[in-house]
């Protein structure tokens, strides 16, 4: 039925709206620059599908698995992730406006020059993925997994890490974008690991 309404949106260039899709498998589809607007997912897996310029608009994708997909350039505003897996997704310069990320995996994936407003992100896990040259704005993380993430030039002033595991975390030689940042007691050893510093 999705792929019928893929077809349709991409041939007619209408979006795809106000539908449940549940339990579909999807491959290797290009569905780039395809609009969703109220569409509920439950759990489809999606592989190697193509969502780059995708839009979402009041979606939600619950126990959904997409990982190793493209969505490069997307936009997605109004958005809950809940139970998904989308390891080693390329989300490359995509724009997050009020989107919740909730028990989702996302390691290895490209978040490189991704903008972030207004979401929150509850335990994820986010080991080994690629976060440079992001821009994070109103941003709430609890309980995420940060481990080795490359924040090379992602300002984190004024970002709350303190429940957040940072272990491994890499970022410039200037260290510059750990200034500001808010961590707990304990995570001021592992930064100063980051930083060279042996605590004795």
């Amino acid at each position: 039925m999705l792929l019928d309404k893929i077809a349709e949106a991409k041939i007619k260039d209408i979006m795809i709206e106000d539908m449940s899709v549940e339990n579909e498998t999807i491959k290797d589809e290009d569905i780039a620059s395809v609009d969703f607007q109220s569409v509920h997912f439950i759990q489809c897996k999606f592989e190697g599908c193509n969502f780059s310029r995708a839009n979402f608009h009041s979606v939600t994708f619950e126990a959904c698995d997409f990982s190793n997909c493209k969505f490069r350039n997307s936009y997605w505003k109004d958005v809950e992730v809940r139970d998904c897996k989308a390891d080693g997704s390329d989300f490359n310069e995509a724009v997050f406006k009020e989107v919740q990320l909730e028990k989702s995996s996302f390691r290895y994936a490209n978040c490189v020059n991704t903008l972030w407003e207004h979401c929150t992100i509850t335990e994820c896990d986010f080991r080994e993925a690629f976060m440079s040259e992001v821009k994070l704005k109103k941003i709430a993380f609890s309980k995420v997994d940060f481990t080795q993430v490359d924040f090379f030039k992602t300002p984190l002033k004024g970002i709350d890490l303190s429940n957040c595991t940072i272990n491994g975390m890499m970022v410039s030689d200037t260290y510059r974008e750990l200034r500001g940042a808010k961590v707990s007691i304990i995570q001021t050893m592992e930064i100063a690991k980051i930083l060279g510093v042996k605590v004795i």
